[in-house]
Order: C-alpha cells, then sequence, then structure tokens
C-alpha cells in the first residue's frame, strides 16, 4: 500500500517503481486529529512530512508579534523541511485544521539514503527544493506583517516598562 500512497505524491511523480521501492521502508503513517499539534515552534526537527489526504497550517511565531499562520498544506504538500536539511530545530510550528493523514521521514533516513542513493536523493532535494520557492512566492507572510507594523505605527507601541 505504501509504495501505491508514494506514486501518488507529487514529490515523487515519475519516479520508477524501483526508487519508489527503495524509499518505502523510510516512510511511516501517522493519524492526526482536527487542532492536533503536530510540532512547536522551535522543537528539534527530527521528520519531514508528506500529507496524504487533510490540512495543516504552517504557524510562525515572531518574538514581538501576535502569531502568523504563513502556509496551509493541503493533500500532496511537504512540510517541516528543517529535518531535510538538518537545520537542528523547527522555525514553525505544524498544527492540524483538519484530521489528517501523513507520511514521515526522519532527516537522517534522508541523509543515510541520499548517501547510497545519490541520483534519486539528489532528485528529491530538488523537487524539496521547488516545492520551498513556490511556497515562498506563495506566501501571504508580507501582507501579514505589513498589516502589523501598521497597527503598531496607527496605535502607537508603549515603550518598554510603560
Amino acid at each position: 500500500m505504501l509504495p501505491k500512497v508514494l506514486k501518488q505524491m507529487p514529490l515523487f511523480e515519475g519516479f520508477t517503481e524501483a526508487e519508489l521501492n527503495r524509499l518505502t521502508p523510510l516512510f511511516s503513517f501517522s493519524e492526526c486529529a482536527e487542532n492536533e499539534e503536530i510540532f512547536k515552534q522551535g522543537d528539534i526537527a527530527n521528520y519531514l512530512y508528506l500529507v496524504v489526504k487533510g490540512r495543516v497550517a504552517i504557524r510562525f511565531k515572531p518574538d514581538d508579534g501576535e502569531m502568523l499562520t504563513v502556509a496551509q498544506i493541503e493533500d500532496g504538500g511537504v512540510f517541516g523541511w528543517s529535518a531535510a536539511f538538518g537545520s537542528g530545530y523547527y522555525t514553525s510550528g505544524a498544527y492540524c485544521l483538519s484530521d489528517a493523514a501523513l507520511l514521515c521521514v526522519s532527516g537522517e533516513a534522508l541523509k543515510r539514503f541520499h548517501i547510497k542513493f545519490p541520483d534519486t536523493g539528489k532528485l528529491i532535494l530538488e523537487r524539496l527544493a521547488k516545492v520551498i520557492a513556490e511556497r515562498l512566492q506563495r506566501a501571504h507572510t508580507h501582507s501579514q506583517v505589513l498589516a502589523m507594523l501598521e497597527y503598531g505605527l496607527t496605535n502607537g507601541v508603549k515603550p518598554l516598562g510603560a
């Protein structure tokens, strides 16, 4: 069943049966309930996630501002990139907006796979880079940050200790 699910994921579109069969043991299946927290901003980044079914919000909390929803990930989407890049910690949190079915793969497993199968590993990294670039172009974060800045300028910001 898992190879069939992987084959349906846009990240693995066009992969051969042999490539999918090599990838299958790396992944585990997870289910999350609506409103469930998958990971917090600042948690150790262990897993990269693929959404099989459902919706997940990616939320970022700046040190001096309100929580921002920076992306909504739906069927076929990918999140938890920090694990794939070995950056140590998640820079945002992930929360289920609906019941969700997810595939998870550890960053360490991806690293070992890339060493053992460099051609397929490179293709996965290229696909991840494309997904990230597209999401950053679509992000509504700019307008949210602008609205926060405008609010601060319009309503004034109290000095510390005031």
